[in-house]
Order: C-alpha cells, then structure tokens, then sequence
C-alpha cells in the first residue's frame, strides 16, 4: 500500500533542451536532465510532466516541434553536455497529439542526442544530431535521418566510434542545407577529454545525401579542435554562425554559405569552459542579432562584434528557441530550468515551480512530521517537509537552504534538527572542498 508522492521541491534543475509551440503564443515545451518531458500552455506559470508512463528514460536532451504540424513532437534522450554527472537516454520519442502520447521511434544506443531538427514543410522528415557513448566507443553516432516520422533510419553522416554529431543547425528558407558538427569527446570516471581529429563542422546542400567537410575553410581555426556550435541565419542568406572551441578559437561568422569565415570575437566570456556550453543561435529575423549562451547569456545586436549580457533567472544556459514570427517571444534551458519570456529576454517565467531538481545525496532528521535534507546540482543544499497540510503540494515557501553545498554528502545531528552538516566540491573561497555547519536558530 506504500506509494512515492512527490514533495519537491519546486526549484528545477538543468533543462537543455526547449521548443515553442509555432501558432499557440503560450505553449512551451522542456526537458529536463533526469525528469522527462514538460509542457505549459499559460506560458511558464505552471508546468505538467506530460511523459510519465512512456519513456523508459528520464534524461532528455533535445525537443522539437513540427512547424507544419504542430501536435508532432520528438524528443531526444540523454544530455549531450557531457560533464561529471550526466543521464543517458535511449533514443528517439514521438508524440503526434502534442505530448498526450508517445512512441518509441529507434536510435536506442545513441546514448545521448545533441540536437533534434524537422523539416519546416513535412513533419516525418526528421534529422538526429547524436554523440554516442559517454564513457567510451560505439558505432550508433553522427546525423541520422528518418522520412517516416522515425519509423525507421539511415545514418547520413559519420566520423569515427569515438566522435558523434553535437550540434545541427537547418536553413529554413531552403531545408536542403544543413551543418552538422561532430566532437571528440570523452568521459571517464576520473577525468573528461574534449577535441580531437575528429572534431569537424560539416555542410549539406542536398538535404542530407552527401556531405562536405568544411572545418579547414578559410578563416576557421587550425589545430586541435573541441566543441562546436553552428547556426544558420534565417534571415540573411549564407550567413552562418559558428563558436568553436579550439586554442584560436571564439565566435565565427561566414556570409557565403560556410566558404569563408571571419572571426568576429574572440570574447572569452563566449568560449570559456566550452565543453559544456558552445551554443550559438541566430535571430530568425534580424540578420546582425545573435544569441551566445554560456556560464551568463550574451547578445549581439551588431553582428557579433560586441555583446552585452542577457539576465536569466539562472546560470549555466544551454538552449534557446526563439519565435520565427515573433522574435520576442523565447523560451531559454539552464542548470536551474526552464524560463519563458514574452519581451526578448528582459523578464523571465519563473524556475520555482518545477519540480525536477537533481540530488547528489539525501538525508532525514527525527521530527515528527521528518524533513527530507538534500544536496543539489547546482544550487544549494535544502531543506524540505515530508508533509504538508496543503493539497496542492509542498509550498516552497516551507523549504530552506541549509548551506551550499551543491555536491556533497549531507547530515542532520540526530539530537538537534536545527544543525545540518555538508560537504561541496570547490565551493569554499579558494575552490577546494569545504565542510559546511548551518544552524537554522541563527
């Protein structure tokens, strides 16, 4: 007769992977890291998990919308951004009544999905940027393609068993082209290695087919490369964005199509840790305006010569959709959730009503009714109540920090509630471990 009832606490976690619904202004969609699918049709005040049931795992990593039809929805599983802690998925998802239902649809050892990209005019048309294995080689990696909705694939793009495809990026006013970006990357239980031969920007004029390797054109960076990041401009022909992370690296532009290519700012507030972040995005209709996300998020209105920070309602930013018709109108992926905004980034949805949080390690206390002491990613450690009078949830103003702890393990003194004892990874001044005491009397 014991059942899991959900106590929170409603402070997300990381979502890298957004869309918007094309027609209906207050439909968004998100995926969480390790909580499957969400949906909001009031734009962002509240969220539904609309997965539950159907995937076999929690880890999404990228989500698209069908633009000619918009009850078709794929979902990527397992996060691309490869770092310490990470979740592997299983492959491809579909629903075709606007997330009601899914359907598997392959791609079950493609680990971890980068990107997902549909075809503006056919919604069984679809292309999969997929990386592979984490920790080590494997055959199922690089662009795939599908022309009935996933019911089947053929691999159009492919580099090595140790390097998959990151980052795909589709020119809306002519589907035909494509870049695709493949990384070199490794995870191991002891350290992470990003770059490689392997690593390489690649372009397709005809819808996949055949494939060009473009990554020693003119003005890109020579020597090892890691992580890349590719954009095409929908509102200026030829043009395309790419942030590359290699010693000479930062953010490129090229106006003929990926011929030639000029590096436009070598801003290191762009590429730093770029193994974790190296997005780009284009605005669908201000040639001159491009979105870098990283640690902050940055925005140029000048072509990429200067940027000026974007305030998110938190850091670590990894996916932005943007409204073709109305580009004012976004929703934006961090470490701490998902945030729409209705005013190019000025406001945001809040990240307080998502209940997706990732936790390192748990702990209980002796009260009665107990608390519920956790350590999580990439924010603080918490305190939360095993019960609450009210219906509707644990309230998060019933919540409260106990430290910083974001990785730690994490203990309560069994003869007094109020000191709670945890541990982080380079949170003290310095950057080194630290043991923190929180006393809640103070």
């Amino acid at each position: 007769s014991i059942r899991w009832r959900n106590i929170g606490p409603y402070r997300g976690g990381r979502s890298i992977a957004v869309a918007g619904h094309p027609t209906e202004p207050m439909v968004f969609y998100f995926g969480a890291c390790v909580g499957g699918v969400w949906k909001t049709e009031d734009g962002g005040t509240f969220w539904e998990n609309i997965s539950d049931g159907f995937l076999n795992t929690a880890s999404v990593g990228a989500i698209a919308v069908a633009d000619s039809d918009p009850n078709v929805v794929y979902a990527g599983t397992g996060e691309a951004c490869i770092r310490g802690n990470l979740s592997h998925g299983d492959g491809v998802y579909r629903s075709t009544d606007g997330g009601k239902t899914w359907s598997h649809r392959g791609l079950e050892d493609t680990r971890h999905i980068g990107r997902v990209r549909v075809h503006p005019q056919d919604p069984d048309l679809v292309y999969v940027a997929a990386l592979g294995h984490a920790f080590g080689p494997n055959d199922q990696r690089g662009v795939f393609r599908s022309r009935d909705g996933g019911e089947s694939w053929e691999r159009v793009l492919f580099k090595s068993e140790n390097a998959g495809a990151v980052d795909l990026s589709m020119d809306p006013t002519n589907p035909r082209v494509l870049f695709a970006t493949i990384w070199q990357a490794r995870r191991e239980p002891w350290t992470f290695s990003s770059g490689g031969p392997d690593s390489s920007l690649h372009r397709s004029t005809d819808g996949g087919d055949t494939w060009t390797d473009i990554t020693e054109n003119q003005g890109l960076p020579g020597g090892v490369k890691g992580r890349i990041g590719v954009a095409v401009s929908p509102s200026r022909q030829g043009r395309v964005w790419a942030v590359v992370e290699a010693q000479e690296g930062g953010l490129f532009r090229s106006d003929d199509g990926g011929d030639i290519w000029e590096r436009v700012s070598d801003d290191r507030n762009l590429v730093q840790r770029a193994w974790y972040y190296s997005h780009v995005f284009a605005d669908p209709q201000d040639a001159e305006t491009v979105y870098i996300l990283n640690l902050k998020a940055w925005k140029s209105v000048d072509g990429g010569s200067t940027f000026e920070q974007i305030t998110t309602p938190h850091g670590d930013n990894h996916d932005l959709w943007i409204d073709p018709n109305d580009p004012t109108r976004m929703i934006e992926g961090n470490d701490g959730g998902a945030c729409v905004s209705f005013n190019s980034g000025e406001s945001w949805s809040t990240i307080y009503n998502q209940p997706t949080s990732q936790f390192y390690h748990l702990t209980t206390d002796e009260q009665f009714p107990y608390r519920v002491y956790g350590t999580q990613q990439d924010n603080s450690a918490i305190s939360v109540p095993s019960w609450s009078p009210d219906r509707n949830g644990i309230p998060w103003g019933d919540c409260y920090t106990v430290g910083f702890s974001e990785s730690g393990h994490i203990a309560v003194r069994p003869d007094d509630a109020n000191i709670v004892y945890s541990g982080a990874i380079g949170s003290s001044p310095g950057g080194g471990d630290s043991l923190m005491r929180y006393d809640h009397r103070l």
